[in-house]
């Protein structure tokens, strides 16, 4: 497959790497020094500044959307009306709305879209979607999840303290990728409720959010994401009738990950304890493209997709009551 980069800041490099060997054709930025830089690390890429230019260009078969929050959803749309694949990043756009004219158009040109909610691929959350699967821990009964950063100075006045670029604040940066989790395991949420707050940084957009949401069954999700967390953190735990998954780190400042299974035994009392460890570098990207890639290849819709990244967005949109 031949592949372009939208975005060439923090993430489209990741996602460079993430391409087999001769993937990668072109990369736009809207800085020419930055599209330059990351076209220069691999033989015969192209480099632009103008994207609208390089979606349109017939040897390319699938682009990969990694801006701003504000350009995520337009970009999208226009490769997917140029009749080109899509993996765009999450959230996939600032509000759920923004999500509907790109299912529609994805449906009329036949091309696959999916969103760049990693942390599904995380080798943890593989194994531990393995272990729930088997139904040897019995029923899901509730989540509890935690997401936290401690910024860094001048946090207050990057893009994502810009609500017109980013659509919100930690709900939809870090909070997103615990709805998409939680969605994963328990399915879709009838009740939803939460409460966000700006407690430290000086902009106008929250700096925490707390999730309370439950599905028809009653299991319930409680999440909560932070930026003032000062020691990074990510702890997911999932509870079930005979133990529990608990996942902790996903590498570099977060900490090594890890995967723990606590098997309750039958005289209850201490449970057994089994440890999986997983070290960096993270796999996540090359495991999400190649999953996307068989996707295409075997004509099957990719997960996560445009709707499940509309339904963690319509959560977020619920939380705010879109009052941002």
């Amino acid at each position: 497959m031949h592949v372009g980069i939208v975005g060439c800041g923090l993430i489209g490099p990741k996602r460079a790497e993430s391409l087999p060997s001769g993937y990668l054709r072109a990369v736009a930025d809207i800085s020419k020094e930055r599209a330059a830089q990351l076209a220069g690390k691999y033989p015969d890429v192209s480099c632009d500044t103008d994207w609208q230019d390089m979606i349109c260009r017939d040897d390319l078969d699938l682009i990969i959307v990694s801006t701003t929050n504000n350009w995520l959803a337009p970009i999208t749309l226009a490769a997917v009306n140029a009749g080109k694949h899509v993996l765009v990043e999450k959230p996939a756009a600032r509000h759920f709305s923004e999500l509907d004219p790109i299912i529609e158009a994805a449906e009329k040109q036949n091309v696959m879209v999916m969103v760049g909610y990693n942390l599904r691929c995380h080798p943890s959350f593989l194994k531990a979607r393995e272990i729930i699967d088997s139904g040897s821990l019995g029923n899901l009964m509730y989540i509890r999840g935690r997401y936290g950063h401690g910024g860094r100075p001048g946090y207050e006045k990057e893009w994502r303290a810009d609500p017109a670029i980013s659509g919100g604040g930690e709900l939809l940066d870090q909070g997103v990728h615990l709805i998409d989790l939680s969605r994963w395991f328990l399915g879709e949420f009838t009740q939803i409720q939460g409460n966000f707050h700006t407690y430290y940084w000086k902009m106008p957009v929250e700096d925490n959010g707390f999730m309370y949401l439950k599905n028809a069954m009653g299991q319930v999700a409680w999440l909560h994401v932070s930026c003032t967390e000062w020691k990074n953190l990510f702890s997911y735990e999932i509870f079930c009738e005979k133990g529990k998954l608990q996942i902790d780190g996903i590498g570099g400042s977060y900490g090594t990950e890890r995967l723990t299974l606590y098997q309750m035994l039958p005289q209850m009392g201490p449970p057994e304890t089994t440890l999986w460890e997983y070290s960096f570098p993270d796999t996540s990207w090359k495991t999400e493209f190649k999953k996307f890639e068989m996707a295409i290849h075997t004509n099957v819709s990719p997960t996560p997709n445009l709707y499940d990244a509309r339904e963690a967005l319509r959560v977020v949109s619920k939380i705010y009551g879109d009052s941002l």
